[in-house]
């Protein structure tokens, strides 16, 4: 069986794997568009990256002539047309267990440093020294007591809110479908005007592409924060901008963005925004461990029982 491999992972969970297996990695840190059309016709499995710059479209998915599975490293999968997949009889797997803890990790500690103005503070401390001190100054927001309202109440968003209720705070949730006890369900307008804190938690679809936009922005406390460790597209980063500008919220922490690696240019020069180049599974820890789920759907798939199947 020929995989192969379209981004440069970490190599110690590609050991000791079935004899018959021959592996093809890129040789620098992402294989070019062209050479994953040129290779792939000779290659039963594409293990590919969540956030890879070459989109698994049409045109790569008709040049795998011997292609039954497409092994995506990473719980998102919109850089994927598992449509046409499903049409072309190619499964689509996912990694959702190894990168429930670590996106859930991240997007508290992006909470902290907006709230505590973490990153602001270090870097107005390294240009104005001793004058940034005072005991007025520099006043950020506690998180004891504040509302958290969850966008998308899947595995990483309820990891979310059991750390949440570790700082005491009061978790509320929107969810199109699933009911999930223990928290109060709200619709999402509610959840928008009641959050001290909103942090996103849903897969990017047609259903949710900008559902933060301006009117809904435009419902969110002026103290409220936003964070995202979802997918940039889920926000309006235009529309959200301009609010961050003219401080109609106080701040958003920002792991994604909508065209990555783009991000608008207006983000850069905002103190009210904590800003992290898409790093929710960026430990070696985790980076080992979706490899692992990666290559476990591979082995499941072709041993008949097939897991995390997403079309």
């Amino acid at each position: 069986m020929k995989i192969l491999v379209t981004y440069n992972l970490p190599r110690t969970p590609f050991n000791n794997l079935p004899a018959d297996w021959e592996l093809t990695f890129p040789q620098n840190e992402e294989m070019p568009r062209e050479e994953i059309i040129r290779l792939l016709p000779e290659y039963d499995v594409l293990l590919t990256i969540f956030h890879s710059h070459s989109p698994m479209d049409r045109e790569i998915i008709d040049a795998g002539k011997r292609l039954r599975l497409i092994s995506n490293y990473g719980v998102g999968y919109n850089n994927i047309d598992t449509a046409y997949a499903r049409e072309k009889g190619i499964a689509v797997t996912n990694t959702p267990r190894s990168v429930c803890n670590p996106t859930a990790e991240l997007a508290m500690a992006l909470m902290l440093a907006l709230a505590r103005r973490v990153a602001e503070c270090d870097r107005r401390i390294r240009t104005e020294k001793e004058s940034l001190w005072g005991t007025m100054k520099n006043l950020g927001a506690s998180l004891e007591n504040k509302t958290l309202g969850i966008v998308g109440m899947g595995n990483i968003g309820k990891n979310v809110a059991r750390k949440a209720e570790a700082f005491g705070m009061r978790v509320i949730y929107y969810n199109r479908r699933t009911e999930v006890s223990g928290y109060r369900r709200v619709p999402l307008d509610t959840l928008l005007q009641e959050a001290d804190f909103v942090s996103l938690h849903t897969p990017l679809t047609t259903e949710t592409r900008h559902l933060i936009g301006a009117r809904e922005l435009s419902l969110m406390k002026p103290t409220a924060m936003l964070i995202n460790t979802a997918r940039g597209a889920v926000i309006d980063e235009t529309a959200l901008a301009d609010a961050l500008r003219q401080k109609r919220i106080a701040g958003a922490a920002l792991d994604v963005f909508e065209n990555e690696p783009h991000v608008t240019d207006v983000l850069y020069r905002l103190d009210n925004v904590v800003l992290t180049p898409h790093v929710g599974t960026g430990t070696i820890d985790t980076r080992i461990a979706m490899a692992e789920e990666a290559l476990a759907n591979i082995r499941n798939f072709f041993q008949g029982t097939p897991t995390n199947v997403v079309n």
